[in-house]
């Protein structure tokens, strides 16, 4: 993992973020953190993205100047001309794409209207191929730099042709403040409507639609009843047709879509929560789980490698592997002293060791060297 640690510049820095992203159950928004962060910290933050997202409320801040925009794809000429128009107005020194959708466009716009500002993309979840070699030399060659939320992501652009000079490691992370003010008569809420009680063993899925189906074939060697939550997925037939094969009667529940508000208050009703996943970059939901006392499970892919230790601030299972899902699962339910070291340990790689301010501070000095450079 590469953490810059260089002191706090001085130098004022005029950034364009780029964000597509729109939901929230599952999504990496600590662009929101990062964005407000760079602020209060004396540079001029612009950030475009589409005005309907729910992103763009929780975007408000007096530092930053939300700008609203579209995106039909990389060749999108309208979308060219509002980033081009941004970067003239306000002479933006870094251009920071922060979704997939947005990558092409600012390459595009700064090679097309010769801008000549830095621009940058952040990579969050593992690619699955190169893209061809257009991709690639558009990257290599037309950006100032390529930003992956860990050292697994990186590792995967270099193997696919990306020149790792090019690539720095900037890990996701949280704020504290998030977690200072849970909403109490929020939990009791949800352990009301799914009638919770004492001794239940529930079992949490925050995230959108990925590989989920390996956490319902595991319940199917569990014989003892669990409840199982899963927060921001509808019962799609590929998840429902499990149901029937449970050898005893758990109680699955889809929640589809659930508002930013709540969703921090479904953790704190999980005695475990799960990410069936092979794409995450570094996951916020699994940072948010640990800060807020759950213990974690994961599959041993991707970014989960950087975030979790087995055995000391998390459970690792083989991805695809359902049996040993399951002895995960039953290994957490029956070892209450196992429970506390993952819960005391989770905390710790949340709060401090993938702490915001870690995330903003590499942000800083990698920017300011990236104009250092060609100064």
């Amino acid at each position: 993992m590469v953490f810059f640690v260089a002191s706090m510049t001085h130098k004022k820095l005029n950034i364009l973020f780029l964000t597509y992203q729109g939901g929230m159950a599952g999504s990496t928004l600590s662009i929101i953190y990062l964005a407000k962060g760079l602020a209060e910290r004396g540079h001029e933050i612009f950030v475009g993205m589409r005005e309907e997202m729910p992103i763009w409320n929780e975007m408000d801040h007096p530092g930053i100047t939300r700008v609203a925009m579209r995106i039909n794809g990389k060749f999108d000429f309208q979308n060219w001309k509002e980033i081009r128009d941004l970067v003239r107005a306000h002479k933006i020194d870094i251009v920071n794409a922060q979704s997939s959708h947005d990558r092409y466009t600012s390459i595009f716009a700064n090679w097309f209207y010769r801008l000549k500002t830095q621009v940058v993309h952040t990579r969050r979840q593992m690619p699955l191929s190169m893209g061809g070699p257009v991709q690639k030399w558009l990257y290599n060659k037309k950006t100032a730099g390529i930003v992956a939320v860990s050292t697994p992501v990186k590792d995967a652009l270099v193997k696919l042709g990306f020149n790792e000079p090019h690539i720095t490691v900037i890990s996701n992370g949280t704020p504290k403040e998030k977690y200072e003010h849970p909403n109490p008569n929020l939990v009791a809420e949800l352990k009301a409507k799914y009638n919770i009680k004492e001794g239940d063993f529930v079992i949490g899925c925050v995230s959108r639609p990925k590989e989920q189906e390996q956490i319902l074939n595991a319940l199917k060697f569990i014989k003892e009843p669990v409840k199982m939550i899963f927060a921001g997925i509808e019962a799609e037939e590929r998840f429902t047709q499990h149901l029937e094969e449970f050898q005893v009667d758990h109680k699955v529940y889809f929640e589809g879509a659930v508002p930013s508000e709540e969703i921090l208050s479904y953790y704190q009703i999980f005695d475990v929560k799960i990410l069936a996943s092979t794409m995450e970059g570094l996951s916020q939901s699994l940072l948010e789980a640990m800060a807020l006392g759950t213990p974690v499970i994961a599959t041993a892919y991707a970014g989960n490698l950087d975030l979790i230790k087995d055995g000391q601030n998390g459970l690792f299972f083989e991805d695809g592997d359902a049996e040993q899902l399951a002895v995960k699962i039953k290994l957490l339910r029956s070892n209450a002293a196992l429970r506390t070291k993952l819960i005391q340990a989770g905390k710790v790689t949340a709060l401090e060791t993938f702490s915001i301010e870690n995330t903003i501070k590499n942000y800083e000095q990698y920017f300011t060297s990236l104009l250092d450079q060609n100064h």
